[in-house]
């Protein structure tokens, strides 16, 4: 839950920021983002008012504030890249890829679905078909594939991603 609002506030901040060109996403580690800690759902799971606020102003206060920041966002995604990672990835304006990057909500496996306007969202980005194969099948899917279905502009290596990412900073 803390990573959610963290985002937000980055990215507000960023957002006052007159000088910023370009904001580089990317995950801390080896990973993008392996999804959200799924030993913090039973607090909020079965209450309705505490679901609701942690999906309506945790998660969507950071998914809304990368949408709404006003230079082009760039992920760098190497590693995992699951439920929540997807949702992020979904809302920058360039999706480069380790060639390695694996991709999946599977979340179905725990018995629940991706809220509405998350899974809209994620939707959009990916395509529904991938949507539906990612939340109904807990499906993982590789870069590869996501290149080729059009979530991806790029997949690379590693010395190509990280020219890449350089690029696009300066």
């Amino acid at each position: 839950r803390s990573m959610w609002r963290q985002l937000r506030d980055v990215f507000e901040a960023a957002q006052t920021q007159s000088a910023l060109r370009v904001v580089l996403l990317r995950g801390e580690g080896v990973h993008f983002c392996s999804g959200g800690d799924i030993s913090e759902y039973p607090s909020f799971r079965f209450d309705e008012a505490a679901l609701r606020d942690f999906h309506e102003n945790e998660v969507w206060g950071g998914l809304s504030a990368i949408l709404n920041v006003d230079v082009p966002v760039v992920a760098d995604i190497r590693g995992n890249c699951m439920g929540a990672g997807v949702e992020i990835a979904s809302c920058c304006d360039v999706r480069w890829a380790h060639v390695q990057a694996r991709f999946g909500a599977p979340i179905a496996k725990l018995g629940f679905p991706m809220a509405p306007r998350e899974a809209a969202l994620v939707g959009a980005a990916v395509g529904d078909m991938t949507a539906r194969e990612m939340l109904l099948l807990a499906q993982v899917l590789d870069a590869t594939t996501l290149l080729q279905r059009g979530f991806l502009n790029a997949c690379d290596d590693t010395p190509a991603l990280d020219a890449r990412c350089a690029e696009v900073v300066q």
